[in-house]
């Protein structure tokens, strides 16, 4: 399928930032906003995590709605002319993930319409598949564009890790970064929207998309050797769709939260493609800054690349942008940046 998608303006709301631009910024120069937080861990100790500096003490659903409708605001500031044209695709957590900080998730995407302001469109819907959500949501928005159901599509990821239920299922797993564990993840918490229109310029176009499962997940419980089958398939089906070969990427930007799985799943499937003469190519990962934050990562991640194509620091060639989940299901996106 044809990508036929333009990202056109992007918003974020991090624990070192609460616009794209700072946000953005403070990833490039590898800050964090890693900090003590008000859980305490197994040792008595407080654990650290990233939470968003939110100006009010929100909880729940109601925190999750203003950090997204704040981020769905920002990109609409760039495109004024979108708005009441745009159809919303919202990433949110998997369903069945302890500790899942929302109870009802149409209850959450009325309060985000309430909040930015923005009406509810027939083809405004929910995507619950965790951090490859994304991707998801990407191939949904590029065939509602193709089908002109709608000028515009905004997609926007939200969640956190920061509960009270998250931390102690994790905590119990032995999954949770702390001084007694190294090979953990440090909980985290952020929104991220970005604006799609029809490609019909050379702006920050998607090239290519590929979805697959792995079934060697992490913690399976099955002696299947992690070979990163699934992550390959999704590599081989975003080339496939571009024409392009692994050599040709520019940089990858990548959900490694932390686990030493994550690294080598990326790792094998790069291996595994990856063929011929080629330049360097950079790995990036928000986690490096903001933790493990779950279903909003993907649209971060997008933004991490279409901030840098605009400001001139990525690589001016095409990036891979990666991100699975705990129960195997892998998702990759090319995209080509705008020329200068």
């Amino acid at each position: 399928m044809s990508a036929m998608l333009d990202i056109v303006s992007i918003g974020m709301v991090t624990a070192v930032g609460l616009d794209a631009p700072s946000s953005c910024a403070a990833m490039r120069a590898r800050l964090d906003g890693f900090q003590e937080t008000q859980f305490v861990g197994p040792g008595g100790e407080w654990l650290i995590g990233a939470p968003v500096p939110m100006p009010r003490n929100w909880i729940g659903e109601k925190r999750l709605a203003h950090m997204a409708a704040a981020a769905i605001c920002e990109a609409f500031d760039e495109v004024p002319e979108a708005r009441g044209k745009t159809a919303l695709i919202l990433c949110l957590p998997e369903e069945d993930r302890r500790g899942r900080p929302l109870q009802e998730e149409a209850s959450l995407l009325r309060q985000i319409s309430q909040i930015a302001e923005i009406e509810l469109s027939l083809h405004s819907h929910i995507v619950s598949h965790g951090r490859p959500s994304g991707h998801v949501a990407l191939d949904q928005a590029r065939r509602l564009l193709v089908r002109d159901a709608s000028p515009f599509v905004m997609i926007a990821g939200v969640d956190s890790y920061l509960t009270s239920a998250a931390l102690s299922h994790y905590l119990g797993a032995e999954r949770i970064l702390t001084p007694n564990n190294s090979d953990g993840f440090i909980p985290g918490e952020a929104a991220a929207a970005v604006l799609c229109s029809r490609s019909f310029s050379n702006r920050f176009q998607l090239f290519g998309l590929g979805l697959a499962r792995e079934p060697a997940f992490i913690h399976n419980g099955t002696d299947l050797p992690l070979r990163g089958d699934g992550m390959t398939e999704a590599y081989r089906k975003a080339l496939d769709e571009t024409g392009i070969a692994m050599n040709q990427i520019g940089y990858r930007i990548a959900d490694l939260i932390g686990e030493t799985y994550w690294f080598k799943q990326t790792a094998l499937a790069n291996l595994r493609l990856l063929r011929g003469r080629h330049d360097p190519q950079d790995l990036w990962s928000p986690a490096e800054s903001l933790g493990n934050i779950g279903a909003a990562v993907v649209p971060l991640m997008l933004g991490m690349a279409w901030m840098g194509s605009k400001k001139g620091y990525a690589p001016a060639a095409p990036v891979l942008i990666e991100a699975s989940n705990d129960a195997g299901a892998c998702g990759a996106a090319i995209l080509v940046p705008q020329e200068s």
